[in-house]
């Protein structure tokens, strides 16, 4: 009897392990199953490393992709080299992971029947990206290295994100010339999402933030630039003369002398708390991507270096992508939807396996002081820039020049389209093309514009 009932315990046991087991395996199977159809490695679905069904297209029903034994890209080729950042070329020098995060949707794949299409191309990815906007955006680069990006702060949607340099996935240059020329020198990074730049004037939006709040009087004073100052024991320069300045009008002329001196005012715990809570070190994450994080800190740092920190330099660092959100979020009242780049999937008969959902991010400041930051930057348009960039647009903005050591300053231009109907926040950045208000403005003009034509239908 002991020999039995020592079996039967035996084989209780053995039972429960063997239900544990298969419970374990149907929980790991529908969490994981996604991932385990889609490796890459899987020969019924990908073909020569890129995923072999299912394609791609723009908002405006433009297919600038489409999937097989060999990927088909657009008709035009300055659509194929405006997009490339985004879809990959075709042996993955480009890191895009757009298509693989989207690849169990673009299968058909279901859990419980499998992988099965119901056409022979698979389903279809939509974009929330203007192609036409794009490559406006890569024209205006007109060959320089930089990025532009364009989002809708109301619901996150990317309407344009370009990098250049670049070149055409059906054209690939080969890896001596890539080498070689200086043209294509970073050719592989998407500067949109994975760059940083020193930011310059731009940052002094963060600096004006913290300065509304915590100086009572701000708006009260004068400041008085010559030019150059000491602060800390060492210069602080400025590229005008400015005299007796407001700090209204210091937004305006960008005068580093007011700002420098407000953020040694401020201090760094205050700097950095107004730098944390407009992201600068966190990274924005969509569709797969995570952005580059950027880089404020003020650890050790003297007087001299607070005071260029408030302007824009010492070891400060933006990413574009998360930047532009940052300024969406002063045109939002404070507070923006965060960015994506894919509306929806759906069958070749139109029917919806996937559709984004808008989500906002945190707050970034106060709706009074972002309503200030707002007229104080639309007064930056109107007297500074001027507005026949941008006829008809309420565009409120803030250029930069960003010192980056030896050779011409990057040029930054960072802003929004102050319209219900046009919720549009951007970024141009052109590398070593000196001023921002010189060069980045008409850029900036002719992408919105094609941007609102996008959206107008």
């Amino acid at each position: 009897m002991k020999r039995i009932s020592s079996r039967t315990v035996f084989m209780t046991i053995l039972s429960m392990i063997v239900v544990l087991g298969i419970a374990a395996f149907v929980v790991q199977y529908f969490v994981k199953a996604n991932d385990w159809v889609t490796f890459p490695g899987s020969p019924h679905v990908y073909s020569g490393g890129n995923i072999s069904t299912g394609s791609v297209r723009d908002r405006d029903g433009v297919m600038v992709l489409t999937n097989g034994e060999r990927r088909q890209y657009a008709d035009d080729e300055l659509i194929r080299k405006a997009t490339m950042h985004l879809l990959g070329d075709r042996y993955g020098y480009i890191e895009a992971p757009l298509i693989n995060t989207y690849a169990d949707k673009l299968l058909d794949y279901n859990p419980i029947t499998g992988v099965y299409t119901t056409s022979e191309t698979g389903n279809i990815l939509n974009l929330t990206l203007s192609a036409d906007a794009c490559v406006t955006a890569l024209q205006g680069l007109n060959g320089r290295k930089g990025t532009v990006g364009v989002y809708n702060y109301r619901t996150g949607e990317i309407l344009c994100m370009v990098s250049s340099g670049t070149y055409d996935p059906d054209d690939m240059p080969d890896m001596d010339t890539i080498e070689s020329d200086s043209y294509y020198e970073g050719v592989f990074l998407n500067r949109f999402t994975r760059s940083t730049y020193v930011p310059g004037s731009i940052f002094k939006l963060v600096t004006a933030a913290a300065a509304i709040d915590n100086i009572p009087d701000v708006f009260d004073r004068s400041f008085y630039c010559e030019q150059e100052t000491i602060i800390g024991g060492e210069y602080i320069t400025c590229e005008q003369y400015h005299g007796s300045i407001s700090f209204g009008t210091g937004l305006v002329k960008s005068c580093n002398i007011v700002f420098g001196e407000l953020a040694v005012e401020l201090g760094p715990e205050i700097l950095t708390r107004y730098a944390e809570a407009a992201g600068i070190n966190s990274a924005v994450s969509f569709d797969g991507t995570t952005v580059a994080e950027g880089n404020f800190d003020l650890s050790g740092a003297g007087d001299n270096d607070v005071a260029w920190a408030g302007i824009g330099q010492y070891t400060n660092l933006i990413n574009p992508c998360q930047f532009m959100t940052f300024v969406g979020s002063i045109a939002a009242g404070g507070q923006a939807a965060s960015p994506y780049v894919v509306d929806s999937v759906e069958t070749p008969d139109g029917v919806k396996v996937y559709e984004a959902q808008k989500q906002m991010m945190d707050r970034t400041m106060s709706e009074s002081t972002a309503s200030t930051l707002t007229e104080m930057m639309r007064n930056d348009v109107v007297q500074n820039y001027g507005t026949y960039d941008f006829p008809n647009v309420y565009v409120c903005a803030k250029s930069g020049t960003a010192e980056v050591g030896e050779g011409e300053p990057n040029a930054m231009f960072a802003g929004f389209v102050q319209d219900e109907s046009y919720p549009l926040a951007f970024i141009v950045i052109v590398e070593n093309a000196g001023s921002g208000s010189a060069v980045c403005t008409s850029i900036a003009g002719d992408v919105l514009y094609a941007c609102m034509e996008s959206m107008d239908g």
